[in-house]
């Protein structure tokens, strides 16, 4: 069975026009869209800038809301899925942004950061599982325990990406969307985020959708 079927998925955002802002009509931002993506697979999508990609993302794991379609994640549908119920779904898939900078609060802590989904989730008994938590995410991309009490301007672009994906980790998904994970990064930073993904992928059992320009980049990590 197949983690993911998105089967026809449209988002179209209105134009609105005039002093009562009518809409006088869409842009399609994601216009009919089928895919799967089986369980431990990673499936790479692929197009230019401003080609709908991200929104494409972002509507899967319901941070933008499908005009059209369905969505069906581990064989339930929740393209309609609304407060509690979505918010109990949305564990299991994550995001990891394009904009490792910009997606990261400036005025938390990277404990904070972290401990913020576990929190939300209530995956910590207490204030000592929850810092042995973050402290084990730290550890499993490759940062130290430390740095949990350091802000993200005190770190590198490389390693605040490293941030977002154990923010991501954190609530222990089984599906991450991977929004151009390295293209705001050097070039020499970009391999050992890739194959941090890869070792995580493989170790955790996790599942990509995995969004990209480059195409060498999706070569490397994709199945498909």
């Amino acid at each position: 069975m197949n983690l993911l079927e998105v089967h026809q998925l449209k988002v179209h955002f209105p134009v609105k026009q005039g002093l009562f802002s009518r809409v006088r009509g869409f842009v399609k931002a994601v216009d009919g869209v089928s895919f799967t993506v089986g369980p431990g697979e990673t499936v790479g999508l692929v197009g230019e800038s401003g080609c709908g990609k991200t929104t494409l993302g972002r509507a899967v794991i319901r941070l933008t809301e499908p005009t059209e379609g369905t969505i069906r994640f581990d064989g339930e549908e929740i393209t309609r899925l609304q407060g509690e119920s979505l918010r109990t779904r949305r564990r299991h898939f994550q995001m990891i942004f394009q904009d490792p900078y910009g997606s990261l609060n400036p005025r938390m802590t990277v404990g904070e950061i972290i401990g913020e989904a576990i929190d939300i989730h209530r995956l910590a008994a207490d204030p000592s599982a929850r810092s042995a938590r973050i402290s084990q995410l730290l550890a499993q991309v490759g940062l130290d325990a430390a740095h949990a009490s350091r802000y993200p301007h005190e770190f590198s672009g490389g390693q605040r990406q490293r941030i977002g994906i154990a923010r991501a980790l954190a609530v222990q998904p089984k599906l991450i969307v991977c929004d151009e994970p390295v293209s705001a990064l050097d070039v020499s930073v970009q391999a050992q985020v890739i194959n941090l993904l890869e070792h995580l992928q493989e170790r955790m059992d996790l599942t990509y959708l995995f969004i990209a320009h480059d195409l060498a980049v999706v070569k490397h990590i994709a199945d498909r």
